[in-house]
């Protein structure tokens, strides 16, 4: 068996695979896995209207992809060092072509929530793998601010890259399952070259997949669907009106307790409890929460000014994906170039994110209006995007200093369970709750009983309401780059500490007395 080493090299390709295609080949299959999926929410509307599936059913069957892409993270190291870098390739892709071929044929929503899922997990497997093996390929120093933010280049522009295909194609095929099968050939293919130019090839003898906690994984998955399943459903069964939306709302707190029982009693559990103790890691999770709730906004209000007042098709409004590659691209060589040569806090770099993500909303609240112009969403959108891309890489860099490399895929799915899935279903379903209302309060108000104006005034309203969020949230991080500031807030105790203290105090007043 060859021996392993730091330089960089591709031992699995076959002698006669010139070196220089090499690892650009295993970044194409990187974005072929990130092109997946099963239910494409580019085409939501055909989806709907071939399957006869109500938009929350298509919703939350593309929610539990997500949740699968966040689950594998534990896992990814030890089914490394188990299996051949060539099978596992092999292995991803045929999974989400089955999944792919089942889609199209399955019509029961329970299933088609779990074949997504496992989509989604072996999604990841196969991502994960492809830039494993090209690590020092993007940056030979092992610098993890130029090689975090070269993946979410790719993650982040393959996102936005496949709804537009799916978009596309639909519309000049009249069908969506053709997306589905485009994503099969382009599997079948990479399986193909695999099969050509790679052999079975590890670095070291394969150890066993003991103490892995799958059960813990799907309690974890369980409770991340039943949060997706409340917001997402929540509008059609009027929240709280209804006895099973109720139902599932109660069963979260006993999901999460099987959750956390599990963890504090199994030697090796899916998130070591002592993580969820980490006194930087709640504020990172919150801003995770932040930036989310400032990039959800299109699916609710812009859709609603470009679908219900401007009355433009999937097709035209298919561009604004292109342009979101382009401020996919400038926030992560932006935070590149913050890591390589600007080298200042973070924390100022992530403020820069947010008021992209701010001026994103400010732009569009001053652009409602019934004749705006498409060109005039360019802009805002390349700024969300960039903003978006900012957050999403800094945090993660910023995750990768704090924890140590051991924990640090526990810690990446810890904040997926904000970042992949329930933040986006909570802000869609609260923002498509206040819309309702703004809507319901404009008829009955002086708004002109006009159905176009009665939306421009709601879409307004709420992108006014996120605005002052936003600008409040905004001044808060400013503030805090004060060191004054900052040092005051370090000062501050923390809730569990004083919790600790007083209970200390009253326990030894008890014993006093």
């Amino acid at each position: 068996m060859a021996q392993w080493n730091e330089t960089f090299s591709m031992p699995m390709y076959k002698a006669w695979v010139p070196e220089a295609i090499r690892p650009w080949i295993y970044l194409v299959f990187a974005f072929i896995f990130q092109l997946t999926g099963t239910y494409y929410l580019g085409s939501l509307s055909q989806i709907m209207g071939t399957t006869s599936l109500m938009r929350e059913d298509v919703m939350m069957i593309g929610m539990m992809g997500v949740v699968g892409v966040n689950m594998p993270f534990p896992f990814l190291f030890r089914f490394k060092l188990r299996f051949p870098n060539h099978y596992l390739l092999i292995t991803a892709a045929v999974v989400i072509i089955v999944c792919n071929l089942l889609t199209l044929y399955v019509t029961w929503v329970p299933l088609l929530c779990a074949i997504s899922y496992v989509a989604g997990f072996f999604k990841l497997c196969g991502t994960f793998e492809c830039f494993s093996n090209i690590r020092l390929w993007i940056s030979p120093k092992q610098n993890f601010g130029v090689f975090l933010p070269s993946i979410y280049i790719v993650i982040l522009s393959a996102v936005s890259t496949s709804t537009w295909l799916s978009q596309q194609i639909t519309y000049y095929f009249d069908d969506w399952q053709m997306m589905n099968w485009l994503t099969i050939g382009l599997l079948l293919t990479m399986i193909l070259v695999l099969r050509l130019l790679t052999r079975p090839f590890m670095f070291m003898k394969p150890l066993p997949l003991v103490s892995m906690d799958w059960l813990g994984c799907l309690l974890w998955s369980a409770l991340m669907l039943e949060f997706i399943w409340v917001f997402t459903y929540g509008e059609y069964y009027n929240w709280w009106d209804s006895s099973l939306w109720r139902g599932v709302v109660l069963s979260i707190p006993v999901t999460l307790l099987i959750c956390i029982g599990r963890m504090r009693r199994i030697r090796h559990p899916y998130i070591e409890a002592h993580l969820w103790n980490h006194s930087r890691l709640w504020p990172i999770l919150g801003l995770f929460f932040v930036a989310e709730m400032m990039n959800a906004t299109p699916r609710v209000m812009q859709n609603t000014l470009t679908g219900g007042v401007l009355h433009w098709g999937m097709l035209t409004t298919s561009v604004f994906n292109l342009w979101e590659v382009v401020g996919t691209v400038l926030g992560c060589c932006s935070v590149m170039l913050w890591a390589t040569r600007v080298k200042r806090p973070f924390t100022q770099l992530l403020t820069l994110g947010f008021a992209a993500l701010l001026a994103y909303q400010i732009m569009m609240y001053f652009m409602v209006s019934p004749d705006v112009n498409i060109e005039r969403f360019y802009l805002p959108t390349v700024l969300r995007s960039a903003g978006y891309a900012i957050f999403f890489a800094t945090m993660t860099l910023y995750l990768k200093h704090l924890i140590e490399f051991p924990q640090f895929f526990m810690a990446l799915t810890m904040s997926g369970f904000i970042r992949n899935g329930v933040a986006e279903s909570v802000c869609s379903g609260i923002y498509s709750f206040r819309m309702r209302y703004n809507i319901a309060d404009n008829l009955m108000r002086d708004v002109p009983n006009d159905i176009v104006n009665v939306l421009l005034a709601s879409v307004k309203q709420s992108y006014g309401m996120m605005c002052l969020i936003g600008s409040l949230l905004l001044l808060l991080m400013m503030v805090y780059e004060f060191p004054r500031v900052r040092n005051t807030v370090k000062m501050i105790p923390h809730l569990n500490m004083a919790a600790r203290h007083a209970y200390r105090k009253i326990s030894h007043e008890k014993e006093s007395a």
